[in-house]
């Protein structure tokens, strides 16, 4: 599940285009100004930005030059409401890699997003396997032996998470932060109940559960299963 940053001053369009983006299955953040960005961007990882360029206080193309020049590597969507090239340049120049001009359609939206987030640097590939389970993000399938699981939305993006980061533990403070926000509500017992469903969806009876617990620091999956 793609982690999107959002940086837009105009309440109702955010609210339009965060609706749109969760519903095709991305985890997306807000910041209403650009001071706030960057401190968000600091803080947090995320897979890409869509940064506005008229904010109040630090504009959003001065956002993208320090954000580049702290070393963010991340995809950046340069929204504008200027159609002027001279704008759009200044934009590019500044780090962005794509941008759309306001009023723009959903749809071309999401078809951006999606170009940025293929991109090789950003998101190397679209599947996962380890063992006889495949995770698949472009039809959203998990199977185990050719057998599809069901998972809902936030088990399937916690397990695409931990098999994309095979052999990395992480705690459930890190998980909350990348399945569900980090501006969430949600309590690591929330992450233990997800992980305890996921266990019984994926694993195979008889066999070793494939998200170990490292004791004291979290849960990874291994790269092979043994």
């Amino acid at each position: 599940m793609p982690k999107i940053l959002l940086v837009e001053d105009e309440p109702e369009l955010s609210s339009v285009i965060c609706e749109w983006l969760r519903d095709e299955n991305h985890l997306v953040e807000t910041a209403d100004a650009g001071e706030h960005a960057l401190d968000m961007l600091s803080k947090n990882v995320y897979d890409m930005a869509i940064l506005d360029i008229m904010l109040p206080g630090l504009n959003g193309i001065d956002v993208c030059r320090r954000f580049r020049a702290s070393g963010g590597s991340i995809p950046v969507l340069m929204l504008t409401a200027r159609a002027s090239i001279l704008d759009k340049e200044a934009g590019l120049d500044a780090g962005a890699d794509d941008y759309l001009t306001k009023p723009f359609n959903l749809r071309e939206l999401s078809a951006r997003v999606r170009a940025l987030l293929r991109r090789p640097a950003t998101q190397p590939v679209l599947s996962f396997s380890i063992g006889n389970l495949s995770l698949d993000r472009g039809t959203c399938k998990v199977t185990r032996g050719g057998e599809e699981i069901a998972l809902h939305p936030k088990e399937f993006g916690l397990l695409e998470f931990l098999m994309r980061n095979a052999g990395q533990v992480f705690n459930a403070e890190q998980l909350i932060d990348r399945i569900w926000g980090s501006d969430s509500n949600i309590v690591p017992d929330t992450v233990r109940t997800h992980i305890k469903t996921l266990r019984k969806k994926i694993d195979a009876p008889g066999e070793p559960s494939l998200i170990q617990n490292v004791r004291g620091l979290g849960y990874k999956i291994e790269t092979t299963t043994h």
